[in-house]
């Protein structure tokens, strides 16, 4: 019987899936959606949403313009974030420098008034806008909470199949 070497001799890292997500076909599909959601919600706010916000009520025109403000927010937040992410994948930065500049980035959730009664009276391409940007920031923090907070990996004597399951406890929470 010969000692030929197997694949996981060859490979002594874990697979790192937050770094794969990263630079896959996915996150050029993420960086899509958001980049397009900056470009709708500029092009809505500008056009229909300026008519729309004149027809409201003084404390629904209050709200629109607060909601407006925070969506703003919260969308230049993330396309700066994926604009940095963009930067590390095609090599233009390191991930040091961009986990450095990130930190100019605010990706923690500005609060809403999905659950105020002002909700209800701000006009429907708004609050669509507002969830949708609310959906893409989840996804968003997800990521970048995989890819640069410290993961506490278990002791396993270098068992890469245990350095994978310490990474997923850290990403996912406690499994069994």
């Amino acid at each position: 019987m010969t000692d030929k070497p197997t694949q996981m001799d060859e490979r002594a890292e874990p697979v790192a899936f937050a770094l794969r997500l990263a630079s896959s076909d996915n996150f050029q599909s993420l960086f899509q959606e958001g980049m397009s959601l900056v470009e709708e919600t500029a092009l809505y706010l500008d056009g229909d949403g300026r008519t729309e916000s004149k027809a409201l009520d003084r404390p629904a025109s209050l709200a629109y313009a607060t909601e407006s403000m925070r969506l703003t927010t919260r969308l230049m937040q993330l396309a700066s974030w994926l604009l940095l992410q963009r930067a590390v994948n095609e090599g233009e930065m390191s991930k040091d420098q961009a986990s450095s500049e990130k930190n100019k980035v605010r990706l923690d959730r500005l609060s809403s008034a999905v659950e105020s009664t002002a909700w209800n009276d701000l006009p429907e391409s708004l609050r669509e806008l507002i969830n949708r940007s609310i959906r893409l920031q989840e996804r968003v923090v997800h990521l970048d909470e995989m890819l640069y907070r410290s993961t506490p990996v278990i002791e396993s004597d270098d068992n890469p199949v245990a350095l994978q399951l310490g990474q997923l406890q850290a990403a996912f929470g406690r499994m069994g």
